[in-house]
């Protein structure tokens, strides 16, 4: 009993919150112009604010035109700085706190400076706005009932020059009120363990008896989790372990390689999927509809943001434009103005909106995972909805997968080279990478035209990769756990053949 009246007066106080988002769905753009200037005011007199004279930016148009897009490389030596223990740079009150990002592109660590404010206006909110939004469409959600089991990343705490820094899991989960560990498992003591291995055996021991009701974490890591649950208990199904759980919040890869898989570990028709769109940099977008594959902008997280249209994307030269301006089904490169101190920072994201009322999005991809080596322009959301199509078709299931290209060679036409691994293998591989090319011609027409009679792009080549190899090539890199992602498109060839060379060894 006493839990049936927890779950009703926290579910209660998370429905509120609806009634204060109504302003930002009602008036989007009065709400993202009236936080800029927020922004602006807040930083005026910090090292940034006066080199750009902040105090004289009195319209977006002003704002656009004094203060430069930026990516990471270009403020790196002011959070360099920032770290040693230098103040008021970019941003008035104290940091103490940097993510530290590894990225997908390279080795290169980025670290993202976290202010109180977007900790408590931000993430913090978020948690509560995710939550909020499923009980309001699941009025009769009992997740309070139980426990929520939380996958972090490698979640180490590092201190250099009175600045602390690590995943942004990590930093969540320290900055905590204590209360919030008593609604999640495993505790915080493990769930700040950072050697993986150790990390997921302890999860298994501290929350098979415990009555799990939601999962949170990115999918590929959480599927490793579950299938040793399995292993270690010998059940069937999760729902066998844990029977009360009703739904899994994902983010931070596209979930539709993983739906067929997490639906056989998880054979209950009313379970739900929520998908939350964060990053180190802050957190962008929640699903607020039950079953929906898009994603609401939160534009009250003290986040201003712009949009680069990705047909005339040039880096830090390119010409940005406000939320005001987008149109739908056009592919956008994301730029962010934060509280944590970050000034039309470019993200590296990119996203198209499926609605303009309210405002929702669909992440697309990378700015630099993509190829266009032969003027394809394939992103990761076709390779991701070519790679569905030819599963379903051929009953097949895909763990991890990447792809890259095969340059021309004299005569010989390039081609993309697939390295898959499959949780259940197609019975043809032919008739596999036929409907693969098919979907792709489909969905992008620039591929369609350059495979059009092998003109430039030959069929494509896929490798089954063995069963573990890219956990293996993680693990030897250091990147296993929740934060780190196998890099899907890549204009290189490097990544591959490392997965490739790594495959003849084992």
């Amino acid at each position: 009993m006493p839990f049936t009246i927890v779950n009703s007066i926290i579910s209660w106080f998370l429905k509120k919150r609806k009634h204060q988002m109504e302003l930002f769905l009602k008036y989007p753009i009065d709400v993202q112009n009236e936080l800029l200037f927020k922004l602006l005011l807040k930083a005026q007199h910090t090292e940034l604010g006066n080199n750009y004279n902040f105090s004289a930016i009195k319209s977006y148009k002003d704002f656009s035109k004094k203060v430069p897009i930026q990516q990471y490389e270009s403020i790196e030596p002011l959070i360099e700085r920032s770290r040693k223990g230098e103040q008021n740079i970019f941003w008035p009150t104290p940091i103490k706190w940097f993510a530290k990002s590894s990225g997908t592109t390279n080795a290169k660590s980025k670290f993202i400076p976290v202010s109180e404010e977007a900790l408590e206006d931000c993430h913090f909110k978020a948690g509560k706005d995710m939550l909020c939004l499923y009980f309001n469409n699941n009025p009769s959600a009992e997740l309070f009932k139980g426990k929520g089991l939380r996958l972090g990343g490698s979640s180490d705490v590092y201190e250099d020059s009175n600045s602390y820094f690590g995943d942004l899991s990590a930093i969540i989960i320290e900055n905590l009120p204590f209360w919030a560990d008593f609604s999640s498992a495993p505790n915080q003591e493990i769930a700040l363990m950072g050697e993986w291995e150790s990390k997921i055996k302890a999860i298994i021991d501290k929350t098979i008896d415990e009555d799990i009701t939601s999962l949170v974490g990115v999918p590929s890591w959480m599927l490793v989790l579950l299938n040793r649950v399995l292993e270690r208990t010998g059940k069937n199904n999760i729902l066998e372990v844990w029977p009360n759980l009703e739904v899994y919040f994902h983010g931070g890869v596209n979930f539709n390689p993983y739906r067929e898989q997490f639906k056989k570990l998880i054979p209950k028709t009313a379970f739900k999927y929520y998908e939350t769109y964060n990053a180190s940099e802050g957190f962008f977008a929640i699903q607020d509809l039950n079953d929906s594959n898009d994603l609401l902008l939160m534009l009250d997280y003290g986040i201003f943001y712009e949009f680069i249209p990705m047909n005339k994307f040039d880096s830090e030269n390119s010409k940005a434009i406000p939320l005001s301006n987008v149109k739908l089904n056009e592919n956008y490169a994301l730029v962010i103005t934060t509280n944590g101190g970050l000034w039309r920072y470019l993200i590296g994201d990119t996203v198209k909106f499926t609605s303009l009322d309210p405002y929702r999005i669909r992440i697309t991809g990378r700015t630099k995972h993509f190829i266009n080596v032969f003027g394809e322009e394939l992103i990761i959301e076709n390779a991701e909805n070519a790679l569905k199509q030819a599963c379903l078709k051929t009953e097949s299931e895909v763990s991890e997968f990447t792809v890259a290209p095969i340059f021309m060679n004299g005569k010989s036409n390039g081609a993309h080279e697939w390295l898959i691994e499959f949780r259940k293998e197609p019975e043809c591989i032919n008739y596999f990478t036929e409907i693969l090319d098919n979907a792709l011609k489909a969905i992008n027409s620039d591929y369609e035209a350059k495979r059009t009679h092998n003109l430039t792009l030959g069929m494509p080549k896929i490798n089954i990769a063995k069963e573990g190899l890219f956990y293996t090539w993680l693990k030897r890199n250091g990147k296993l756990g929740g934060q780190h992602k196998v890099p899907r498109l890549s204009n290189s060839r490097k990544h591959l053949e490392e997965l490739l060379n790594l495959a003849i060894t084992l």
